[in-house]
């Protein structure tokens, strides 16, 4: 086995693990997804979604996919918020934080400010019993095996399942919202996407509870 095929042999199976980890997600995916959609979809207020480190960067994207797919959303850092910018969360907000680990404790620190301003909080995180789990108003798991992080330790797997769960997040909401292309290029003019003149077909329509309004 040549020099070449080492590194491709490394390569294709890091990627079959972490495909293996999102593949496993669509069978542990539960009601807790359909609650989460239902608070969004009930929310009058901003939803803003915050982690730090890794999380952060899934934060990032999971508020532009859904501000696309249009559920308005605002990404944050827990550790600016800590420094003044939680001002800017009213008690008719909903917060979406996201931690594997559920312990850090700007995390820890900005759900609680949140809540004593009156908004919402929902844990993404790796276990109901985290400690921001205890503390959310709800708690959303999506946990990948040891192996789908590189040596164990680096937060690889488990932010591409967070990411994905995201975008079955975007679309469930999408269509609850019974948002169309026609207004998804509104907001998307720029780009290949912006130049589309033959769009798809409109998602059909979902029947999504919105329950307990913010």
């Amino acid at each position: 086995m040549s020099v070449e095929d080492d590194i491709l042999t490394v390569a294709r199976e890091r990627l079959l693990i972490e495909a293996r980890a999102v593949t496993a997600l669509a069978d542990a995916i539960d009601d807790t997804l359909i609650v989460t959609a239902s608070m969004i979809l009930a929310c009058r207020g901003k939803l803003f979604i915050g982690g730090s480190g890794t999380s952060g960067t899934v934060a990032r994207r999971m508020a532009h996919i859904l501000s696309v797919t249009g559920t308005p959303a605002l990404a944050f850092s827990p550790m600016d918020a800590l420094h003044g910018s939680s001002g800017a969360i009213l008690d008719s907000d909903l917060v979406l934080l996201i931690s594997k680990g559920g312990a850090s404790d700007e995390v820890i620190q900005v759900a609680r400010i949140a809540q004593r301003r009156g908004a919402k909080v929902i844990a993404l995180t790796g276990s109901h019993e985290t400690p921001l789990a205890q503390l959310a108003d709800h708690s959303v798991i999506v946990s990948v095996p040891a192996e789908a992080e590189i040596g164990g330790i680096v937060a690889t797997g488990i932010t591409i399942a967070q990411s994905a769960w995201g975008d079955a997040l975007a679309e469930v909401l999408m269509r609850g919202r019974g948002y169309t292309w026609s207004e998804f290029m509104t907001t998307h003019p720029a780009g290949a996407v912006g130049k589309l003149d033959d769009l798809p077909a409109n998602p059909q329509r979902l029947a999504v509870p919105v329950e307990g309004a913010l």
